[in-house]
């Protein structure tokens, strides 16, 4: 059984007894007929023996435990505690007013009981008052600047003052200068946009006729006329519209991401009063649910009080206009019932996590060495000194000699560099489209591991083609579809005669009456079959006609000219409109529909007209849609269904087809939807209507007791058919997964799609390659199942994982750790009917368990949540809309341009940040090499070597454009990068900046900064009052051609620079007066033994260099050479 098998636990044996003891009699009734005498499952420290109710609490019980002391507290407890106090003020200044249903009277905002908030849209992050302390704040927390705010105070102390203030105070306010502007800058382009939105005027209605108001003056209870494409400035009830059909069209991509308009449907009882004053004569509220977060549900209740009896009619989604989305039909009017901060659109307004790269965590690491070398090396002066006097106060000034050793211009020459990154990115010809939104992260991607990607839309073009149409016992494909034409040309023939073809189809949907056929009308049973099918396709969808006629979009209307031209089709579904799209290539036309009726055109022109009774709409829960329709001919009333296999399946007559033929089309790649029908008596209908409508009234539970009713309506359906529709692959698709295959990257596809679909979408797109196996997780559903597939997984190698996000629930709440550390072996995994919740959830188990840098791609706004939780978002600009890219760090326009995007751009960030963070560590290292040495010399005098503007002018003008001219360096030309993707599986190790190349940095300022300062006492005994010229000037020298020796592909603006910056400090000499003694510079003495200085501290460099180059080169010159 379960718990007897041997999994190597890590706890002693006395505690896995007792653990035993208390729960073996739990899995003994659940597994009894189970013999997992399989092998040892545990592969590393957790135990599998906790149970669901402590396994997730375990980690975090075992965290708060930990000690908190004096050790804690400095090292980084002190920031934690800071940050919870801020939280917690904030928390109380900011208390929430809690959330409440509502009352809203029609045009009566006076008599709404409570106070709302201001329609306003405010997007800034601070105000007058709290706009300095807060940049402040967001810049202090951070060691770097802490630490040199801490030293700049320092020198307004008499005793601890050592130089000028401004050779600390101008770095430092320059840093914070430069943050403020920018702070500033995109503070009040926020509050532009923010004031442009509330000064948009509205037309409000009121007793005395329209009024204009601004939108951030709207109120709960007002009543708003919104014109065509105009943004809808609240939320609000859908009253009256210009429309006819007493439906407007909205566009939702600012709210969803989605493109495709949305319908939506004005409350019945406003919409019949005569005129708009009326609004005003009548007596109704509407009774609202809390604001929520959710923008595809509302329950509400529209009652009117002055008829009698009281009118009262429910309220859904499709009756509410959410703030920012946009007409796109008509003229609307509303009634507020949201305002400001309480609309869907705000709400649903989450401020991402602030994404910080692997790249500023490693050097940030380093900073806090180099402040512990600081330190110690203080204190070994401080010793040497032998403690006398006020020794701290030695201390101190030491400290503060020796800061230099952490250079301010680390941060600013780091993002002044990811900023250039991000404008090359953005003018790369290659990948046009290409937007930077994150700047703080483009060394990320030269960094992964692990890329998850969405499927439609991402690896597939989310352009739906009708490929397949299964009757059970035939099939028709592309090359046959003029088959179907005919049988339904022939059907529509015989109905103008004599309206047969309504009479044909009753017969086809009776049972009885298809077994009573004879042998040689079996042809007409098939042929009334395909004009059920057709048909059935033709009306169960959520598809409306669009004409476009004189520059304007019109409605069809049934006098209106349904010419095939101009007509085009809006859905929430680009499968909805491939059926359609379908249905009208082989002859029946669906051309006008609006609330309460739709019409389809015959091959022979006629207009079949349908009433629409009911539509139950597509949820992702019930992943089906159904429609009932009374023919308007016959008057016979057809529930249509269409869905997903797995939810159609249990509602459909026993049929032995269904199952095979969907796993079938799923192995092509198609996407299967099952249509089945149910004929319904007037009585049927009626009962079902009046029970419908009275659980729609209903307030508690709305939404159970409507799918209650409904489902009583789902059962023993007929089966009609199955479709098959196929999702085309991206440009490019398979090269570029190959290429990032061969990068060392880790692929995992994420997807909301059926098992079937997903791996052959996967085959394929060569996400799994010709020579692996595809190893299918059976599906699981307790703890002893989950276990013996493991184990069966285990003994498998070198293949694909396919896993259903059911199985991948169970398997993570017993088994995280181990089925994470099976799933990281596989080349490739593919995760399938994954929620949006899910896909961030397998992102974060990622970061956790392994360590490694993780990427999410995706284009629809499910893959949000996995693209702000991954260490790299990227976005792609779909189908789907533009969520998903507005969401992400990085926006591209094709999946083929995140080849380019990581081998090129994210080994160039990487390669060139790292050196570029070295060499500034390096600048600042040599001249505290040269302090120490210079104190150490003078009986360990805390004097300064450089004064006031020299050490100003070396960490800018003199050194700053050749070391930040690094930014343009490449080890590799892009075309190679392209070629040989086996190179990036060297960034991903982290060699370019770790503590054995920091420790060459460190050893390299030693040895320079002891040569440039011994050098200066050595040659210039007799004149050491010009030591300071000497070494400095060599210092400058040594610093430019250090940077030549660092540079690996020279680049014209890399020579302007060293000139430059060479041209600066030559000229400077003449104003130096002060520290410089002009006369003896200028001698020929000066010149020989400074040139003398620079090349014992380079030439040895130079010839190591050539000597590593020589003996062991790095991995990429034969690919260059």
């Amino acid at each position: 059984m379960a718990d007897n098998i041997p999994l190597e636990p890590v706890r002693s044996a006395q505690r896995r007894h007792e653990y035993y003891q208390g729960r073996h009699s739990r899995y003994q009734v659940e597994d009894e007929s189970l013999s997992l005498d399989e092998m040892p499952l545990m592969m590393s420290e957790e135990g599998f023996e906790n149970d669901e109710c402590d396994y997730h609490t375990l980690p975090r019980a075992r965290v708060t435990q930990k000690k908190r002391g004096l050790g804690w507290f400095v090292l980084g407890g002190w920031k934690l505690l800071c940050t919870s106090c801020c939280d917690w003020l904030t928390h109380i200044c900011r208390r929430r007013q809690q959330l409440k249903a509502r009352t809203v009277w029609l045009g009566h905002p006076e008599k709404c009981e409570e106070k709302y908030p201001r329609n306003a849209i405010k997007n800034q992050k601070y105000n007058l008052f709290t706009f300095v302390p807060g940049v402040l704040y967001q810049q202090f927390k951070f060691f770097l600047n802490l630490y040199f705010l801490v030293v700049s105070c320092s020198q307004f102390v008499p005793s601890l003052k050592i130089g000028y203030l401004y050779t600390y105070w101008a770095p430092l306010g320059f840093v914070m200068a430069v943050t403020m502007i920018r702070e500033a800058l995109d503070e009040f382009h926020r509050y532009q946009r923010d004031e442009e939105m509330n000064s948009q005027f509205y037309s409000k209605l009121t007793i005395r006729g329209k009024v204009q108001v601004k939108s951030s003056d709207i109120q709960v209870g007002d009543l708003i006329i919104v014109e065509k494409n105009q943004r809808i400035p609240a939320d609000m009830i859908f009253l009256r519209t210009s429309e006819k059909n007493g439906s407007c069209f909205i566009r939702t991509d600012q709210l969803d991401g989605e493109t495709d308009w949305k319908l939506r449907i004005a409350v019945c009882c406003t919409q019949r009063l005569p005129a708009l004053g009326d609004l005003f004569t009548i007596s109704a509220h509407v009774h609202a649910q809390k604001p929520q977060m959710d923008i595809h549900t509302f329950e509400g209740t529209f009652t009117r009080e002055d008829s009698d009896p009281s009118i009262h009619e429910s309220l859904g989604a499709e009756n509410t206009l959410w703030a920012s989305t946009v007409v796109a039909s008509g003229t609307v009017i509303g009634v507020v019932i949201y305002t400001g901060k309480e609309t869907r659109s705000v709400m649903n307004t989450s401020n991402p996590k602030n994404k910080v790269g692997l790249l500023d965590l490693e050097l940030n690491r380093l900073t806090k060495a180099l402040f512990f070398a600081l330190v110690v090396l203080s204190v070994v002066m401080v010793a040497l000194q032998g403690f006398v006097g006020p020794w701290y106060r030695y201390l101190f000034r030491f400290i503060l000699l020796f800061s230099y050793i952490i250079p301010i211009s680390l941060r600013v020459n780091l993002d002044m560099g990811k900023a250039a990154y991000g404008w090359m990115i953005m003018r790369d010809d290659n990948i046009p489209g290409t937007v930077v939104r994150t700047s703080t992260i483009p060394e990320e991607l030269g960094r992964l591991v692990y890329l998850l990607t969405d499927k439609t839309g991402t690896l597939t073009q989310n352009e739906m083609v009708f490929k397949r149409l299964h009757l059970g016992t035939v099939s028709y494909g592309t090359d046959t579809m003029d088959e179907i034409q005919n049988h339904i040309i022939g059907s529509y023939a015989q109905g103008n005669s004599s309206h047969s073809h309504t009479t044909g189809s009753n017969s086809s949907t009776t049972p009885s009456s298809k077994s009573t056929l004879s042998a040689p009308k079996v042809r007409k049973s098939v042929h009334s079959r395909i004009h059920e099918a057709v048909k059935a396709i033709a009306l169960c969808h959520n598809v409306t006609p669009v004409y476009e006629a004189r520059g304007e979009t019109e409605y069809a209307e049934a006098d209106q000219d349904f010419s095939d031209e101009n007509r085009t089709y809006q859905a929430s579904s680009p499968d909805e409109v491939a059926l359609v799209q379908w249905t009208q290539s082989v002859g029946l036309t669906l051309v006008s529909r609006d609330l309460s009726s739709m019409q389809l055109k015959t091959p022979g022109g006629q207009i079949l007209p349908f009433i629409i009774l009911q539509v139950f709409p597509f949820t992702s829960e019930s992943k089906m849609m159904g429609i009932i329709v009374r023919d308007d001919f016959s008057g016979e009333i057809a529930f249509y269904m269409k869905g997903a296999d797995v939810a159609m399946s249990s509602i459909v007559q026993y049929n032995d087809w269904l199952e095979e033929e969907c796993g079938n089309m799923a192995r092509e790649g198609l996407r299967t939807l099952v249509v089945a029908k149910k004929s319904l008596t007037e009585e049927q209908y009626q009962d079902f209507e009046n029970r419908y409508n009275q659980a729609k009234l209903s307030v508690h539970d709305r939404t159970l007791k409507v799918a209650a009713v409904v489902e009583s309506l789902q059962r023993e359906m007929e089966l009609l058919c199955l479709t098959g529709v196929e999702d085309q692959l991206q440009a490019d698709v398979r090269p570029t997964l190959e290429m990032l295959r061969n990068a060392g990257i880790k692929i995992w596809m994420l997807t909301g799609d059926k098992l079937e679909t997903a791996t052959c979408i996967a085959k394929s797109s060569h996400l799994v390659s010709r020579n692996q196996d595809v190893h299918i997780f059976r599906p699981v559903t307790n703890r002893g199942e989950a276990h013996l597939e493991l184990n069966a997984f285990r003994r498998k190698h070198d293949c694909t994982l396919v896993i259903s996000g059911d199985s991948l629930e169970v398997c993570l709440k017993y088994y995280e750790h181990e089925f994470v550390e099976l799933a990281c072996q596989c080349p490739a995994v593919v995760c399938c009917r994954c929620s949006p919740t899910q896909k961030a959830q397998i992102v974060k188990l990622l970061q956790q368990h392994t360590g490694k840098r993780t990427c999410a791609i995706g284009d629809g706004g499910n893959d949000v949540s996995m693209i702000q939780a991954a260490d790299c978002g990227i976005g792609i600009v779909g189908k789907e809309g533009k969520q998903a890219s507005l969401a992400a760090d990085f926006s591209i326009t094709q999946f083929k341009h995140i080849g380019r995007l990581l081998m090129v751009h994210g080994r160039n960030s990487y390669k060139r940040s790292a050196a570029l963070g070295q060499f500034v560590i390096h600048r600042g290292l040599i001249i505290s090499t040269m302090q120490a040495i210079f104190s150490s010399v003078f009986y360990f005098a805390s004097v300064p070597l450089y004064q006031g503007f020299l050490m100003v002018g070396y960490a800018t003008i003199y050194t700053m454009f050749p070391v930040f001219s690094l930014v343009l360096d490449q080890d590799v030309k892009p075309e190679t990068a392209i070629l040989y993707p086996e190179l990036y599986k060297d960034l991903t190790k982290g060699r370019a900046l770790s503590f054995k190349t920091f420790l060459i940095w460190v050893l390299i300022s030693i040895y320079q900064g002891g040569i440039l300062i011994y050098g200066a006492l050595v040659l210039f005994e007799s004149e050491f009052v010009h030591v300071v010229a000497i070494s400095f000037t060599a210092l400058i020298l040594t610093e430019l051609l250090m940077v030549a020796l660092t540079i690996r592909t020279w680049h014209w603006l890399m020579v302007v620079g060293e000139f430059l910056s060479l041209g600066c400090y030559v000229a400077s000499l003449a104003f130096l007066n002060e520290y410089f003694d002009v006369a003896f510079i200028t001698t020929v003495t000066f010149l020989w033994k400074v040139s003398t200085i620079t090349l014992v501290s380079c030439l040895p460099l130079y010839i190591l260099k050539y000597l590593k180059r020589k003996f062991s080169p790095p991995s990429y010159s034969k690919l260059t050479s």
